[in-house]
């Protein structure tokens, strides 16, 4: 029964991975420095609605903390505490069995929102960051919750039912 837990971590590293090598490729030029592409975010978000808030909350953590270290590392923590508190909250709001598709593309939409806002915040706490929330909203925020929001829409379906038989394989151990 453990196997889908560790598909499930080897998708979410194998997506991190992608994030780093081919996903940088395939934006054009021109969106290098606006769509901030966060697969692994994505994929945690479906984990918060479909699974549980708290595992959601301890992968965030977890590929936040990766993120801080091979791609930002301007402040180590920042990404970890922005991914994992974002997909506690958004579970907290949001946890429902069986969540149709406009609800999780709110969820999807709302949680990067979320992410970036909180990261935003702890950047103009340290003044990493110069510009006023408008202009990120504006320039980065809302172009990558639109990529955000299109990746959700092609992983809805094969996430869901992946999610959904993890959860019922996961209360089978419980009641055993």
């Amino acid at each position: 029964m453990r196997v889908n837990k560790s598909v499930c971590i080897l998708l979410l590293f194998l997506l991190f991975v992608l994030e780093g090598t081919v996903l940088p490729r395939l934006i054009p030029n021109a969106w290098q420095m606006r769509v901030i592409p966060s697969l692994v975010f994505i994929v945690i978000l479906f984990v918060t609605v479909y699974h549980h808030r708290h595992t959601a909350l301890i992968l965030g953590l977890s590929f936040g903390m990766l993120h801080d270290i091979v791609f930002y590392g301007r402040i180590l923590g920042a990404h970890s505490f922005a991914m994992g508190v974002s997909a506690y909250l958004i579970g907290l709001i949001f946890q429902t069995p069986r969540a149709p598709l406009p609800l999780m593309m709110t969820v999807v939409l709302l949680g990067s929102l979320l992410s970036d806002s909180i990261l935003f915040g702890i950047y103009s706490v340290f003044n990493l960051n110069q510009e006023p929330y408008s202009w990120a909203l504006l320039e980065y925020m809302l172009p990558s919750m639109l990529f955000h929001f299109a990746v959700g829409l092609l992983l809805y379906v094969p996430l869901r039912r992946q999610l959904e038989k993890l959860k019922n394989e996961t209360r089978k151990e419980e009641t055993a």
